[in-house]
């Protein structure tokens, strides 16, 4: 320490300071986890499963980032003891070295947190000073670092809720629409006329709004429009009602009064909680960026226009989607007889994957936290006019590009995804209530023991009708397992963690 003074050790110091310090520490930490809790039993209580689950994917995260802290704490004197020689130090900085009498002279912000940072790691230096080496990394730096990292997990889970909350508000005003088509479907007398009338396919709200003409000039135009599309009324009422019948025809239409919008608001939910999350292709992501961060490269001005340029192909993507469908039935027909109905088809997204665009999504909302976080910790930790912030004329269309990408991810690219997304070949669980699930479950595990027992009972039967009959039943479950085998598959593992969780609670 500056000053001669030397720090006190846990041996010299007040019980009383150690008693409180433990204390508040202690408080906070399980006051935030009985908040954590409570939040989960009332999102349960009101029948919120898909953001309950949510909430423990947010635990997991929080569990990861105490695994880390915990190795950054138990293994930072190891690693600031690991020498090197002071060549290999002088290359890919963040900031450019200056002369030792240069920065004894500065008073940048930078240099005295380096300076502190010296101070703080003057047992390190020394070990590695006496080989003639330099510390590969100080314990002041991991301190920075570990910051950093809560940082980003904290601004990551606040800006995904924040695009899910301002999505969703969006989204639920498209209940009036759904409301009035219910309203409509009621009215058996008017149900009835609906199917004896024919539609002029031209005439229609949908395809006048979406169909631009035929010919090689149409494609460009229509991927024009939809660019500029997504900026203004993503979706109209006449797409809404479209889209819905065309997922009810293909779906289910033995339900013409399916409530799209519950359906698509579950969906929703269910997608939240695998963004909310920080995969380990996006800690990838984190340790290139940080690898890239040299001076000179400006590459935290460069990548925030990543995130953007996403954004923006997501978008115009998903309107081309509604666009593609219009088309489709335009080109085909002069008149129908019925409502107009558009056809689902996973061919209608990049590769014949709708799940894709969920990843890209996720991809560009913790790229954008990433920006946010990073801007804000430099900030704070070295000061407004640190060599790591960079120029005004950088920082501002970084910070100008994070809200615009916020803004518009949760005004228009969340609700485009959470309506075209249906628009895929197959449905999502979600369109099942939970105790559905819950039997889809129970069944596709009788089936599975059946199947065992029934393949079992073949082995050791010597008799030809026993082989038959067996096999018989196994086609029987095979068939019907073929429909719902997905959908059961992927409900599984969520029930088997409930009940887990379940069994913890009680223990509580």
């Amino acid at each position: 320490m500056s000053g001669g003074e030397e720090e006190k050790t846990l041996e010299y110091t007040p019980t009383w300071v150690v008693a409180a310090v433990c204390t508040v520490i202690v408080a906070i930490s399980l006051a935030l986890e009985r908040l954590l809790h409570y939040g989960g039993k009332f999102l349960k209580k009101k029948g919120q499963k898909p953001l309950y689950e949510a909430l423990q994917k947010v635990k997991e995260e929080l569990m990861l980032l105490g695994f880390i802290s915990l190795l950054l704490t138990v293994f930072q004197n190891v690693i600031a003891k690991i020498c090197v020689e002071h060549g290999v130090m002088e290359h890919l900085l963040p900031c450019k070295l200056e002369a030792e009498t240069e920065a004894e002279n500065t008073t940048s912000h930078f240099a005295h947190f380096r300076r502190l940072a010296e101070e703080a790691t003057a047992a390190q230096s020394g070990y590695c000073e006496a080989k003639g080496k330099v510390p590969l990394l100080s314990t002041e730096a991991l301190h920075h670092l570990h910051i950093f990292i809560f940082v980003l997990a904290i601004v990551h889970v606040v800006f995904c809720v924040l695009t899910v909350v301002f999505g969703g508000m969006k989204i639920r005003q498209w209940r009036a629409w759904e409301d009035a088509i219910a309203a409509q479907n009621y009215d058996s007398q008017q149900f009835l006329n609906k199917k004896h009338k024919f539609t002029r396919v031209q005439e229609h709200a949908f395809i006048k709004e979406r169909f631009l003409g035929m010919g090689k000039n149409s494609a460009l135009l229509g991927w024009i429009h939809s660019f500029f599309k997504q900026f203004y009324a993503s979706v109209t009422r006449s797409d809404y009602v479209t889209l819905r019948l065309g997922f009810i025809t293909t779906h289910c239409p033995a339900n013409p009064k399916f409530n799209f919008h519950k359906y698509m608001i579950r969906a929703l939910e269910d997608d939240f909680r695998k963004v909310v999350g920080i995969s380990w292709y996006l800690w990838v992501f984190v340790v290139v960026f940080l690898l890239l961060n040299v001076n000179g490269w400006h590459t935290y001005f460069w990548i925030a226009f990543l995130p953007f340029f996403l954004l923006i192909a997501v978008g115009t993507k998903l309107e081309h989607v509604i666009t593609q469908m219009a088309h489709d039935v335009a080109e085909k027909h002069i008149a129908i007889e019925g409502d107009l109905v558009v056809t689902p088809s996973d061919g209608h997204f990049w590769f014949g994957k709708p799940k894709l665009v969920l990843f890209l999504i996720h991809f560009i909302l913790f790229q954008n936290a990433f920006e946010i976080a990073f801007f804000f910790w430099i900030w704070v930790q070295y000061g407004f006019d640190s060599c790591i912030m960079g120029q005004v004329r950088y920082i501002v269309p970084r910070l100008v590009i994070g809200v615009f990408i916020q803004g518009l991810c949760s005004y228009s690219t969340l609700p485009l995804y959470a309506i075209i997304t249906q628009m895929g070949s197959s449905f999502k669980k979600a369109i099942f209530d939970d105790h559905v699930q819950v039997g889809l479950v129970g069944w596709a595990q009788k089936v599975k023991k059946k199947k065992a027992a029934a393949a079992a009972d073949a082995d050791a039967s010597s008799s030809g009708s026993g082989s038959v009959q067996a096999s018989s039943h196994g086609g029987i479950g095979s068939a019907f397992g073929i429909q719902m085998g997905k959908l059961a598959k992927k409900a599984t593992k969520p029930e088997e963690n409930n009940s887990h969780q379940k069994k913890e609670e009680e223990n509580n």
